[in-house]
Parts: structure tokens; C-alpha cells; sequence
């Protein structure tokens, strides 16, 4: 039986980059009939990045059955996951996330989660020497996801393993880190194409603060003009996406990569309080910038009060 392994939905770089990396290492190096499946359609960085190595698209699946063997990374989240995830046989989680808690397993797994700032990272540590024999289109999307979840080494969740990997992975490719980033951000900018709920979901997750159900979404961008010149429209467009997704309100941060700092949208008087209980800012119009603030994992989840 072929082994599912995939990420968290609305698949970023190391959600759709790590599966595939996975699968390859099961089926060719462990012997274990593997592939990489998708929950939702990639983002626009992570579809560059299967452009660029030349690999292909994974399937999209809705869900998991009870024959399934699958394997899970890049969340522990049972939100982030099939709606059946626990009826499936789970053979292994590989994460680099606080441990979330509420996946069942039939039999004892094994669990990976390291605190790194991208799953591609542990992959790495965990294939070891097998590394070596991995084709230039894996190793191309391991260094691809370990970029983007450290925006190019700027995200506080950055560790100097992370880094030294980044750069080891870039010298056996040939490639320049600069170069790719660049170009990696370039297409994470482009959200041109996509509507106002799209673009509130598309690097989201969800999360509870005080007993308010929250959608926490990031948009990284080198242009965030592009995207606050939409701030109306996208504020418009929270009340029916929460709705949709049994939420009491859609958060969301625009991340400049380059100035390195966060414009939170404030379209009411929730946003606004929870925006000055957690960063100790003063909010006096629909936005308000938090300097230094790059990562949802390590600096706005854990800081999020009411």
C-alpha cells in the first residue's frame, strides 16, 4: 500500500515541498512505496518552486480513509488536517510546530518535532548521509523551503542550523541564496490573480485566544502596497470568510520581508483591543504597523491576548 504524506491545508513552500521531499526519501532510500499529496492548491511561491525544480504538482486530496497509511508534516494540527485524519493509519508526524494536541493514532508512531524554523530542516537531519543521494529537484526543494520559512534567514525562528543546512544544500546545487530568494518572494508577492477570501485563507491557521475562534493569516510580500491598497475590500471580505469557517474573526498581517516589520488590518473594535493587549500598540486608524514582528509561530501566536 502507498503511503500518503502531506502538509497542513493552504500548502505553503515546506507544506508542499517537505511531502514531496518525504516521499521520495520512503520510496527510494527506505523501500517504502510513497507520495506526496496536497490538501488545497499551493500558494504562488510554492507553485514557483515546483516550476523551478521541475517537479511536478501533487494531487489534492479532500480527505483520508481508514485503509490509509499516511504519513503527516509540517503541522500536528487536526485542523490543519483531513477531516478524518484519526480514522487513517498515521505511521509517522515530522514538524517543527508547538505540539497542538487532539490526533489519535491505532498504534504507536513516530513523532519528530524539533524546534527549527522549517520542517524540511529535521528531514534533513533525519535522512542523514542518505542526503547524498538525493537528485537535484529534492535537494533544490529542500533549500527552496528552508528559505521561505526563514524569509531568506530575517525570521526570528531562524536557527544557525538552519542557516549552515541553507548554505550547504545551495553549495552542492550550485545556486546563489540571494538569487533564489529573490525570485521566490518575487512570486509570493503576486497575488494579482486572487480574490479577497482567497487571499485571507491562502497562509492561514487557526486558533483559539480567550475563547474566541481566530483565523490567523500572514501575507509575506516584498510589495505589501500591493496588498494594503486592497485593505478596504479584504476587510469587506472577513465577516463572510469567518462565517465560512466557523471563526469569530479573520486576522491579518501583511509582512514587508524587507523592512522587516507587520501591518495588522483593524477593521473593529475586537481586532483593535486584541492588537493593543498583545503588542503594546496604540491603534488610532483601520492599521497599525508592529515593527519587527516577521513570525506567526514565534511572535504573534504566542503573544495574542484579549
Amino acid at each position: 500500500m502507498t503511503t500518503l504524506v502531506f502538509g497542513h491545508k493552504s500548502p505553503d513552500t515546506d507544506s508542499t515541498g517537505s511531502p514531496i521531499v518525504w516521499a521520495w526519501y520512503l520510496s527510494e532510500v527506505k523501500g517504502t512505496p510513497a507520495k506526496a499529496v496536497l490538501l488545497g492548491e499551493p500558494n504562488t511561491e510554492a507553485a514557483f518552486v515546483l516550476r523551478h525544480w521541475g517537479l511536478d504538482k501533487p494531487a489534492i486530496i479532500a480527505d483520508v480513509t481508514a485503509d490509509d497509511k499516511v504519513v503527516i508534516v509540517d503541522t500536528n494540527n487536526p485542523a490543519e488536517l483531513p477531516p478524518s485524519i484519526n480514522d487513517a493509519k498515521i505511521q509517522a508526524i515530522i514538524d517543527h510546530h508547538m505540539l497542538v494536541g487532539g490526533i489519535k493514532t491505532k498504534t504507536p508512531i513516530d513523532i519528530t518535532i524539533r524546534p527549527l524554523a522549517c520542517t524540511a530542516t529535521v528531514m534533513h537531519d533525519l535522512m542523514g548521509a542518505d542526503v547524498a543521494k538525493a537528485p537535484k529537484a529534492i535537494k533544490g526543494a529542500m533549500l527552496s523551503c528552508i528559505l521561505s520559512d526563514t524569509l531568506e534567514f530575517r525570521s526570528p525562528t531562524t536557527t544557525a542550523h538552519d542557516r549552515a543546512v541553507a548554505e550547504k544544500l545551495a553549495a552542492d546545487l550550485g545556486v546563489s541564496i540571494n538569487e533564489l530568494a529573490t525570485a521566490m518572494f518575487e512570486a509570493k508577492s503576486d497575488v494579482s490573480s486572487f480574490s479577497d477570501a482567497e487571499l485571507l485563507r491562502m497562509d492561514s491557521k487557526e486558533y483559539n485566544v480567550a475563547g474566541k475562534e481566530l483565523r490567523v493569516s500572514v501575507l509575506e510580500t516584498t510589495a505589501p502596497k500591493v496588498l494594503l491598497d486592497r485593505k478596504a475590500s479584504l476587510m469587506a471580505a472577513m465577516p463572510a470568510v469567518a462565517t465560512e469557517d466557523g471563526a469569530d474573526q479573520v486576522l491579518l498581517f501583511v509582512i514587508d520581508i524587507l523592512k522587516e516589520e507587520a501591518t495588522l488590518l483593524v477593521p473593529n473594535d475586537l481586532v483593535k483591543g486584541l492588537a493593543e493587549a498583545s503588542f503594546g500598540v496604540k491603534v488610532s486608524g483601520d492599521t497599525v504597523v508592529i515593527p519587527g514582528l516577521m513570525s506567526r509561530k514565534k511572535q504573534i501566536i504566542p503573544a495574542l491576548k484579549l
